[in-house]
């Protein structure tokens, strides 16, 4: 493991409860604790498998208490930062900008992060975490949304999105209704956009996440139709998993944590991403502007970097690490988790952003606010 020695002595970062104008130049006392929002698996101390802790050296190295609140989607994540209390944050991308413009997380001194200079090269200045030339963050892990199966079900993969999309009978002979879930958040938009992008070139979607409002209406029309086949809507990974064990679930879009922990329990499960493509997330710690204990948080956006940690969590997770050294670094399981989960695959990874008004692919979009308002209104059947 590494020794997280102190990065920098001097002057503390910052009083309780003070806003930061500018990132610190230096670090002082560890404060003995840390809050951190994540997603489920994100932060893990070996409770779940022994094998699989990397909050355990981190705790006794840097005197920092680890304390985790978990999120099961990105709206969650910025409410909980609205509401403040927390220090660091496990970001998608469909998130992160809504907590740079509302001044809910802070700049980052990467001279504070010796380990910057080992983060991929695609990550270090990706449009999620770095604002006219300013990084909000240091990149944590990303992977596709992947789809996930039942093999007796299925006994080849499936090749396209539409066995959730669109009423059918799967290869057993019975049909798809009430078989098939769909994720709860308004981000998965973009998911129905992404299969229409295929399925109605005309259409002339180019980006997912920027479409026009005829566009969005075909998307709509799409999703209002998925409603009718779906058993639930899912954000909870532990439901999901229970759906697919006992309740007769076939397939879904999902992350790849659930597909490793349904696989590790011996279950008829495997996934795969369509001939469609996939969305997908990038993720980057972010420290909140009124961050409570920043020295500990500056220790743990360093040790999140280390090639061990990384190893572990993306074999764990079923992501792919930010640091290509891990790719290298033996993980707990023994895995060749970065050809598992696609590490080459990045470009073909449209990853999670917030839709805006004012959009590169066409001029104007359909906004993020809009997408909310008409997702709650598809999964209450309007």
């Amino acid at each position: 493991m590494l020794n997280l020695k102190p990065l920098a002595m001097g002057l503390v970062v910052a009083a309780a409860g003070q806003a930061l104008a500018a990132p610190p130049k230096q670090l002082g006392k560890p404060e003995g604790k840390l809050n951190i929002i994540a997603w489920p698996g994100y932060i893990e101390r070996g409770e779940t498998d022994k094998k699989y802790d990397w909050v355990t050296q981190f705790e006794k190295d840097s005197g920092c208490k680890v304390n985790v609140k978990t999120a099961a989607t990105s709206d969650e994540m910025v409410s909980l930062m609205n509401q403040g209390g927390y220090d660091l944050v496990t970001a998608s991308g469909d998130a992160s900008l809504r907590l740079v413009h509302g001044k809910k997380v802070q700049e980052i001194n990467l001279e504070l992060i010796p380990s910057w200079k080992t983060v991929d090269e695609r990550l270090k200045n990706a449009p999620w975490h770095t604002v006219e030339g300013k990084h909000y963050g240091v990149p944590y892990q990303w992977g596709p949304n992947v789809l996930m199966y039942n093999t007796n079900v299925f006994k080849e993969a499936p090749t396209s999105w539409s066995v959730v999309f669109e009423p059918q009978n799967l290869p057993d002979g019975k049909p798809n209704k009430g078989r098939v879930q769909a994720y709860d958040g308004p981000i998965y938009v973009a998911d129905a956009a992404l299969y229409l992008m295929k399925k109605k070139p005309e259409l002339g979607i180019k980006d997912p996440y920027e479409l026009n409002d005829k566009q969005y209406a075909e998307v709509l029309k799409v999703l209002r139709a998925q409603k009718q086949l779906t058993h639930r809507y899912w954000h909870d990974v532990t439901v999901q998993m229970n759906d697919f064990k006992n309740e007769g679930v076939a397939a879904s879009s999902a992350w790849p944590y659930q597909v490793n922990a349904l696989k590790a329990e011996k279950q008829p499960i495997n996934s795969t991403i369509p001939t469609e493509g996939s969305t997908g997330w990038a993720d980057t710690t972010m420290l909140h502007t009124n961050a409570q204990n920043p020295v500990c948080a500056y220790k743990w956006m360093e040790w999140s970097l280390n090639k061990n940690l990384q190893s572990a969590l993306a074999e764990w997770f079923g992501a792919n690490p930010v640091v290509p050294e891990a790719c290298k670094t033996a993980a707990p399981g023994g895995g060749d988790f970065c050809k598992t989960n696609g590490f080459e695959r990045f470009e073909q990874v449209h990853f999670w952003k917030t839709p805006v008004a004012k959009c590169a692919s066409q001029g104007t979009c359909v906004p993020y606010s809009k997408w909310t308002q008409d997702y709650i209104g598809v999964m209450g059947g309007r």
